[in-house]
């Protein structure tokens, strides 16, 4: 278990009171996940009902361990999915005890009474950052607190810059919470800086320089993030663009950013500003790359980046391109990226070959029979691999390979905390007490690829090469990578197929990419037919080459200033071409040992010797100062992964904020330890920049939130009471033909009832907040009922489109017309987001075709490929003429729209409209005989959703063959029903009758 520190126990103090509701507010890295679950064990008993909402899956995995590791195991933390039905999930709230519970299980349980909402302890939010009047967690606490008022609610949150945007963030969350006490606890607040200052851990700060090529390259992408955001800027004028700017165009959440500023005319905006939008995203990630990748995996990225702006997806030219591409300061970031891996020189003419007497075995031998020695090669340097001789690698290419400037310094920090352990160990006196912490070196860097390429450089590093050559062994392992993936891309241009990806190891590569690409053998008709037009396509545009580019007779590099994207492809290519041509004149020797996987024989052969000497030197239990363990930043769960490896050497590969935290924390809760923290940055890069940013940032966001703290006025708290619907008097006029439409006093509340799979959206929500009595249903017609007569289909833009495209639209149309009067088709847009169904700007010309649909000639240039999304809502509504179409701009207009078409209107029965459209529901048909019921099935336009409809409507078979057509497309349909009818009279259909 965690050692609490001072303010740990300061702010438990302040927020255990089960009589209070709070909102607690802390800085990252400073053990929030440690408070939440001290918190959550004094509340574990059977006799009180805890909930934890709003818990992702890896959180509520280490809450549950961590609570175990706390003595909570009988039974701990309960995680209630999916897979617990509804009678298992009542028994187990009978229980009690601590219950991690999706928002959406949730509010379904609340609103059927499943749970005992009245005895529930108390609720613990998580990410109290994201409640907005739209999210269940605001439905969950106003259901909470309709039927409890006693029971607690605690919510918790660690970022502080989500609550700075908008108009009174703190007020709407704690509003939307039901609070009205907040705890904000930044790492400059007086008690967590005098309990973390007082022991502090012996810090390393080392300040890496970049090498002349990545400065130069960093320079260069600096200045077209500079022009991007300075042409952003200067397309939208209109904007309010202050955030814009580099310091912010370092983090993701200026993508988020950028968005929510032009969401809401994103309709009208052009593809120039969009793909602005998008470049921006892509250097930030480029400049990432740059100090994280290897030079051959940069420069492998940046050459797929000008293949997928050169070319389409259906291999025509792009039209759109990024316009960064075309500034001088991208011929830069290419050249020099290039010039980072190898060069290309003009092969030089063959000359005749020398007699080397250094290489000479017989000389050698002569020289040591001369001074009376055994014969030992005593060559100079005849170990070492000399490149010049690789027959893998093409004329004139000289590797250059550079390695990154941290690597070096890595390999040094590792040997300098090896001699700092062993000179430990010499002066170590005798062990009188328990020894504290381990000699295991703890490596952190930003994300498991990094990782994956430290572990590599660490098994293969040499120690004794000079510096910035200790990796190369596996830069030329990756150097014979790139080769094969640019032989690859030779072939896949031939073929007219796309490029793909280098891999990221070597030992998988041929394997992935025959599992990813194939050869043609496990690739699907369509695949083969797409790859062939695709190829006819480029066929014509593909000029011919007859072999390897000329070069001059220099010996220097040639460098060809890019003009466009297309001259820089154009050399990609050629330089693709000439890596295939010299393979292919090779015969592939030398490539086969990349690519090819270890003899499986050899790999499973257990009974062989050596293996088994071998296996504990490789397999065995290393000890503590032989082990070097390479991890990513994580979440909270780096303080138990702290706790239990207890390192003393701590290398910090890349800059974090919140991990220099959780050292301080791990250091203060072992005062006799001594921990070495090694702590690298690149200076002057972007590295630096965003490290020194991200604080600012969150200094910046506590001292707005402490602010509007101390000018807020306390939100007022709606007093919602159980069943307000059924206590407030509706007055309404139910109809004009009921005693003269006098207006009287309902009966029942205003309700609606919502199909189970709604709650993932915000729309049930809305509508319980405007005094609607939402009532949960497994619905099989329909999302939404109003009326025993009006059915709604909601769809968003996205699942109106798949729907239309799928045709399920259709077939929803068609139960709601044949079981409701009035079926209505809700087409919602989202909030703060542009109204419209379509871009206009990529929408294209729509012509007036001259003939029927389809069009009699098509092809890849046809504007009528497909029917638009206009069209098809056009044919749906002459098919289904009595569906009616509302256009929505937000939920909240819906609720509004709900409203309305409710009033003068009775409410709906629960038990007809789950019982509409269900097979299984035998008071929805007639279910007298099977016989007749399985003769109804096999008839064209009747399926298993509408037999029951049927049933209920004829008393027999030969009612329904004495209908005339009208009748009959009055009860299955338009379409159903002429089908049937023209079986039952003509013999014939369309279609094959369904059997079942």
């Amino acid at each position: 278990m965690s050692t609490l520190l001072p303010f740990h126990k300061e702010i438990l103090e302040r927020i255990h009171d089960p009589s209070t509701n709070d909102l607690l507010i802390l800085a990252r890295g400073l053990g929030l996940r440690r408070i939440v679950c001290t918190l959550m064990k004094i509340y574990d008993s059977p006799q009180s009902l805890v909930l934890l909402v709003n818990a992702t899956q890896e959180e509520e995995s280490e809450i549950g361990e961590e609570l175990g590791i706390m003595g909570c195991r009988k039974p701990g933390l309960r995680v209630v999915g999916y897979e617990r039905g509804s009678k298992d999930r009542q028994e187990l709230y009978k229980k009690g005890g601590l219950i991690s519970i999706t928002s959406q299980i949730l509010v379904v349980d609340m609103l059927q009474s499943d749970i005992p909402t009245h005895l529930i302890t108390g609720i613990i939010v998580l990410h109290a950052e994201k409640v907005t009047p739209l999210v269940l967690e605001a439905f969950i606490v106003r259901l909470y607190r309709e039927k409890n008022k006693d029971g607690f609610l605690k919510a918790f949150t660690d970022q502080p810059e989500h609550i700075t945007s908008g108009l009174s963030p703190l007020k709407n969350i704690m509003k939307e919470l039901q609070l009205r006490k907040v705890h904000i606890y930044p790492r400059f607040q007086e008690s967590i800086k005098k309990s973390l200052e007082r022991r502090r851990a012996d810090v390393v700060e080392l300040s890496q320089p970049l090498t002349e090529t990545m400065s130069d390259i960093h320079h260069a992408i600096i200045q077209c993030m500079t022009s991007t955001l300075s042409e952003l800027k200067r397309s939208n004028t209109t904007l309010d663009l202050d955030d814009f700017n580099i310091d912010n165009a370092y983090f993701r959440s200026f993508d988020i950013i950028v968005r929510r500023q032009l969401d809401p005319v994103w309709h009208k905006v052009g593809p120039k500003t969009k793909q602005l939008v998008n470049d921006l995203g892509t250097l930030r990630r480029l400049i990432y790359y740059l100090l994280t990748y290897d030079p051959l995996h940069f420069h492998a990225y940046l050459e797929t980046l000008i293949a997928s702006n050169s070319v389409s997806v259906h291999g025509g030219p792009k039209q759109h391109q990024s316009p960064w591409l075309l500034t001088d300061a991208a011929n830069i970031i290419f050249q020099v990226a290039k010039r980072r891996c190898y060069t290309i020189t003009a092969p030089s003419k063959e000359l005749q070959p020398v007699i080397d007497l250094v290489d000479d075995d017989d000389v050698w031998q002569a020289l040591d029979e001369m001074e009376g020695n055994p014969y030992t090669d005593s060559r100079p340097n005849k170990g070492k691999q000399n490149e010049d001789s690789l027959s893998w690698l093409p004329a004139g290419m000289d590797a250059v390979l550079e390695e990154l400037p941290k690597w070096n310094l890595l390999s040094e920090i590792l040997q300098e905390a090896e001699e700092e352990i062993i000179r430990q160990e010499t002066l170590r006196k005798p062990i009188t007490a328990v020894d504290l912490g381990t000699n295991t070196i703890l490596v952190m860097a930003s994300s498991t690829k990094t990782c994956s390429v430290l572990s590599e450089f660490l098994a293969s590093m040499n120690h004794d090469a000079p510096k910035g050559a200790k990796g190369r062994s596996m830069m030329l392992q990756r150097l014979r990578l790139y080769l094969w993936w640019k032989r690859k891309l030779s072939k896949r241009k031939e073929e007219g197929k796309s490029h793909f990806a280098l891999p990221n190891t070597t030992g998988n590569a041929k394997a992935g990419y025959e599992k990813t690409y194939g050869d043609g053998e496990n690739i699907s008709e369509a695949l083969k037919r797409k790859d062939k037009e695709r190829a006819q396509r480029a066929g014509s545009r593909r000029r011919v080459r007859g072999g390897a580019p000329e070069n001059s007779g220099s010996r220097d590099e040639t460098i060809v200033k890019m003009e466009a994207p297309d001259s820089a492809m154009t050399l990609i290519q050629d330089e693709a071409d000439s890596f295939a041509q010299f393979w292919a004149s090779q015969g592939g020797q030398g490539l086969s040992e990349v690519i090819d996987l270890t003899d499986e024989t050899t790999i499973l052969n257990f009974d062989s010797l050596a293996l088994e000497s071998e296996f504990d030197m490789h397999y065995g239990l290393l000890p503590p100062e032989q082990t070097v363990l390479v991890r990513a930043y994580s979440d909270d769960t780096d303080d138990r992964m702290l706790a239990e490896i207890k390192p003393k050497f701590i290398v910090m590969y890349e800059p974090n904020m919140e991990f220099i935290r959780r050292i301080e924390v791990y250091k203060s809760s072992n005062p006799g330890m001594a921990v070495r923290v090694y702590h690298m940055v690149y200076s002057n890069s972007c590295e630096e920049h965003k490290y020194l940013a991200g604080i600012r940032k969150e200094k910046e966001s506590f001292e707005k939130v402490i602010k509007e703290r101390g000018s807020m006025l306390l939100p007022i708290m709606d007093e919602r009471r159980e069943g307000a619907g059924k206590s407030d008097a509706f007055i309404k006029t139910i109809s004009s033909r009921i005693a003269g439409g006098q207006r009287t006093l309902s009966k029942g509340p205003s309700q609606v009832i919502v199909d189970m799979r709604e709650f993932r959206s915000t729309l049930p929500s809305l509508l319980h907040a405007s005094n609607l009595l939402v009532i949960p249903a497994t619905l099989t017609v329909g999302d939404y009922i109003l009326t025993p007569e009006i059915c709604v289909e909601r769809k968003s833009l996205s699942d109106l489109r798949s729907s239309l495209n799928n045709g399920r639209l259709y077939t929803q149309c068609e139960l709601m017309s044949v079981h409701y009067k009035t079926p209505v088709l809700l087409i919602e847009f989202e909030e703060d987001k542009a109204f419209s169904l379509d871009i206009a700007s990529d929408m294209k010309s729509y012509v007036k075709p001259t003939g029927k649909y389809p069009p009699k000639k098509k092809g890849p240039g046809s504007e009528q490929d497909f029917p638009t999304l206009q069209s098809k809502l056009v044919l749906l509504t002459l098919s289904f003429p009595r569906v009616r179409i509302i256009w929505s701009s937000s939920p909240y207009a819906t609720t509004e729209i709900f409203s309305d078409l409710k009033r003068n209107n009775p409410e709906p029965d629960p038990a007809k409209a789950v019982s509409v459209g269900a097979d299984d529901d035998p008071e929805a048909g007639a279910g007298i005989n099977a016989a007749a019921e399985e003769l109804l099935r096999c008839l064209p336009g009747i399926t298993a959703k509408n037999v029951k409809h049927v049933m209920s409507n004829i008393k027999t078979v030969r009612n329904l063959c004495e209908m005339d057509m009208p009748q009959v497309q009055e009860l299955l349909g338009i379409e159903p029903g002429k089908k049937c009818y023209e079986f039952m009279h003509h013999g014939e259909s369309t279609k094959q009758p369904r059997t079942v």
